[in-house]
């Protein structure tokens, strides 16, 4: 059932891209053009006049798929004429217009005729192509609601109820009839069995059998402990092992069964004991056995009953184990649906027999469904006393899940018991089916996620690879499997999603999806500009070249030019940082040509930012000037000093938003570079790299300052941090109140190792000036006490002083 309705998607497929790969080869002529968009408007001729009889599902899902081929390619057919048609009329261009009372020589003339000609042929033509895609649309809808008209018609259709006897009355009527059929089906095959053998012995048939035998038991076996031991050796990781191993099981458990059932009845067919009534039932039980292989083998990779530390979900050992059946329950069941379906069509079973074996089928379906319901109830009964907050959470949602399923069993019963056959067949199905693609989406998901954050990661082989020859962060790295993990993720969903209805006839299906990801491949307008996954996978590359090639020009600048040069550090920063910034902007730019917007949109785009820019990002972009201008004019550059406010510490970086200050407390001042354009800073190292040591003391007017000073300059010799050009030097400042005010200074070679020598100092000059008597000190305060009443009758009284 499924590979059927898959086959017309493969069709559109495979038309799809051979023919359209061809159609849009670039070198064709535009007479090749033109002769490919007659033949796919034939090919929609064709298939408008296949729809004015009626058609089966498969004959509709291969008409559909032919006009959604023809569609492309004429659309893609379209879309090069128009490009021959430009340089077409550039060619009229450049010839220009036969000016007025002149004679144009004949060569031109016959040039200029010659292109019209063409243009006229290529303009026609488009117009074709534009037309052929605009009807080949109209037929993929015509063809579409059919097939909704037929789905509705059969779910809808309604009989005698099974609990009437008016049902079975029919069947009995019809039962006579039927099982003559039966006997005529297999006595005609019996006969034609008799006469092709001819007594000869069926050696095909012995070995086909054989060989089936060995496919499906022995070969299947070793292939899955090869594959796990091939895994075990080396693959890189848990995780890749364990996902690869669930994926080898599903491809291993679905291979077998369907080349085993497949060389089984061919070996009969080259025995010729394959009669030609019975090809269509055997057939069909190939197709079923590679999907109820596929089911089984499903179920055993996600829930691996025997090999728990190989299992993908995350279920305890009783659980794996009771839900393991439902699996090769679900299996038997489609393979009795599909043999019995392909059975009565080939026998021509009546419609009584028919409903019957429907109703058969549903009520199989209900049971399989209502016992999965129960087994998982059980489950989660047993285990509603140890959930934690997490799994209570994720209880929820299978409550909820479990109701919605319940429901749709009743209203499957329901429609059953009145008379809606197909439908309650149907609704089952349909359970089932969502089961099978949940579990394969789930299987899937689990795989590309393990896959791609396991490869892409800065701890494995080619993380490593990566990160050392392209230089890229380990953190990049890990970002791009995540990423890719999310993208491949949605992708699936989608993809899920398509096929969701495509097994019952519901929508477009798969087919769909092909045509709608042809005509996304083909690209969209937008504002002009055609937007499509080439592109963009075209932009994206063209960017990470240029990006590569901007790094490795910063890396050669900085590494090899910058410092050959006689720039200092801060200048080597500066140019460092504008040619960054210049580099990855012409990236830019070379990426948004490759997806043919002009300097002039970027332009124009910027043009209409500048209104939103003035308003309302003022200050960054007053920043941004700013480091521009600091850059430029360098009043602070990288390793000054500098004072803001009263904040103190070195520059450690400056970009084009902000500066790095650090404190003396190893902590960093992030300071807008708009402050320090319009603001006061003090550069203690602008002008120089030395700092300054500065030393104030006083003494009695009775010492000698003489001898004062011989001390301070022995205690600045003695440190060996000050520098003895610029020579220390002392002062005296002032005389007051009878002491003598120095003032004393020495350099040191930085002033941020000022501050330790002047310590020393000071404790070097009060040691010496103890050990001489020197009494060193500030200038004595006097403190006037003058009486309030003195003071307001405006008395002289002299003051007491203390």
């Amino acid at each position: 059932m499924f590979f059927s309705k898959l086959r017309p998607a493969l069709l559109s497929f495979l038309l799809l891209f051979s023919v359209a790969g061809h159609a849009l080869a670039q070198g064709d002529s535009a007479a090749a053009l033109i002769e490919q968009l007659t033949q796919a408007e034939g090919e929609l001729q064709a298939v408008d006049r296949a729809l004015d009889r009626r058609v089966n599902n498969d004959e509709q899902g291969a008409l559909r798929a032919r006009a959604v081929a023809a569609q492309q390619v004429a659309t893609g057919l379209a879309q090069q004429l128009e490009e021959q048609l430009a340089r077409i009329d550039a060619r009229l261009t450049g010839i220009g217009a036969v000016p007025e009372g002149t004679t144009e020589a004949p060569d031109i003339s016959a040039e200029r005729a010659n292109l019209e000609q063409q243009r006229a042929s290529i303009d026609a033509a488009i117009k074709r192509g534009r037309l052929a895609g605009v009807e080949a649309q109209q037929l993929v809808e015509e063809i579409d609601r059919s097939k909704v008209e037929q789905f509705n018609e059969r779910i809808s259709a309604r009989v005698a109820s099974p609990l009437t006897p008016s049902f079975w009355s029919d069947v009995a009527e019809a039962f006579p009839r039927d099982t003559r059929r039966i006997s005529s089906f297999f006595s005609q095959g019996m006969e034609q069995i008799r006469s092709g053998w001819q007594g000869v012995f069926p050696w095909q048939a012995l070995l086909g059998a054989v060989v089936a035998f060995v496919v499906l038991y022995p070969l299947r076996r070793f292939l899955r402990h090869f594959g796990q031991r091939f895994l075990i050796e080396g693959a890189p990781g848990r995780r890749v092992r364990r996902s690869a191993n669930a994926l080898w099981r599903i491809i291993v458990g679905t291979l077998a069964p369907l080349l085993a059932a497949l060389i089984l009845v061919q070996g009969l067919r080259w025995a010729g004991l394959m009669p030609e009534r019975w090809s269509s039932v055997a057939d069909a039980f190939v197709r079923a056995s590679g999907f109820c292989g596929f089911v089984v083998a499903l179920g055993s990779a996600i829930l691996m009953r025997d090999q728990p530390s190989w299992r993908v979900a995350p279920l305890q050992d009783d659980t794996a184990s009771r839900l393991t059946p439902l699996s090769w329950l679900l299996a038997g069941t489609s393979m009795f649906n599909v043999l019995v379906t392909a059975f009565n069509t080939a026998v021509g079973a009546s419609q009584p027999a028919t409903i019957v074996s429907q109703a058969l089928e549903a009520v199989l379906q209900l049971l399989l469904i209502i016992t999965a319901l129960f087994i998982l109830g059980r489950l989660r009964a047993s285990r509603a006393d140890s959930e934690t907050a997490s799994s209570v959470a994720m209880g929820a949602g299978q409550s909820v899940l479990s109701l919605l399923v319940w429901v749709l069993a009743a209203v499957s019963t329901i429609a059953l018991l009145l008379g809606y056959i197909s439908f309650s067949l149907f609704i089952g199905q349909f359970i089932a089916w969502t089961a099978v693609l949940g579990a394969t989406l789930y299987l899937l998901m689990a795989v590309v996620d393990d896959v791609a954050t396991s490869v892409f990661t800065r701890k494995s082989p080619l993380g490593t690879a990566m990160s050392r020859g392209l230089g890229l962060r380990g953190s990049m790295i890990d970002q791009f499997g995540l990423l890719l993990s999310g993208a491949l993720r949605l992708i699936l969903v989608a993809v899920a999603f398509a096929l969701l209805m495509t097994p019952f006839g519901g929508g477009g299906g798969f087919d769909t999806l092909f045509s709608q990801a042809g005509a996304f491949a083909q690209g969209i307008q937008i504002g002009g500009i055609s937007i499509s996954p080439g592109a963009i996978l075209r932009g994206a590359i063209v960017l990470v070249i240029g990006l590569t090639l901007v790094r490795l020009f910063m890396g050669w600048l900085e590494n090899r030019y910058l410092p050959a040069t006689d720039l200092d550090g801060s200048g080597r920063n500066s140019v460092s940082l504008v040619a960054r910034y210049v580099g990855i902007a012409l990236a830019v730019i070379w990426a948004l040509a490759s997806l043919n917007i002009g300097v002039e949109r970027i332009a124009l785009l910027l043009s209409a930012l500048s209104v939103g820019i003035g308003f309302g990002l003022q200050a960054i972009t007053q920043n941004f000037v700013s480091g521009l201008i600091l850059l430029a004019e360098r009043p602070i550059k990288i390793g000054d000093l500098i004072r803001v406010g009263t904040d103190e510490g070195d520059v450690k970086r400056i970009s084009v938003r902000s500066t790095e200050i650090v404190l003396a407390d190893h902590s960093t001042l992030i300071v807008p570079n708009s402050e320090l354009i319009t603001k006061t800073v003090l550069n203690k190292t602008l002008a120089g790299p030395l700092g300054r040591i500065q030393i104030q003391f006083s003494v009695s007017i009775e010492t000698d300052p003489v001898a004062v000073r011989t001390i301070v300059l022995e205690a600045f010799k003695a440190e060996t941090a000050v520098l003895e050009d610029p020579a220390p030097s002392v002062f005296v400042d002032a005389i007051t109140d009878s002491r003598i005010m120095f003032n004393c200074f020495a350099h040191v070679a930085s002033p941020r190792v000022a501050y330790g020598p002047r310590s020393n100092i000071l404790m070097n000059l009060l040691s010496r000036f103890r050990e001489t008597g020197i009494d060193i000190g500030t200038v004595p305060q006097r403190l006037e006490v003058v009486p309030a009443e003195r003071d307001l009758l405006g008395g002289n009284k002299e003051p007491e002083g203390a």
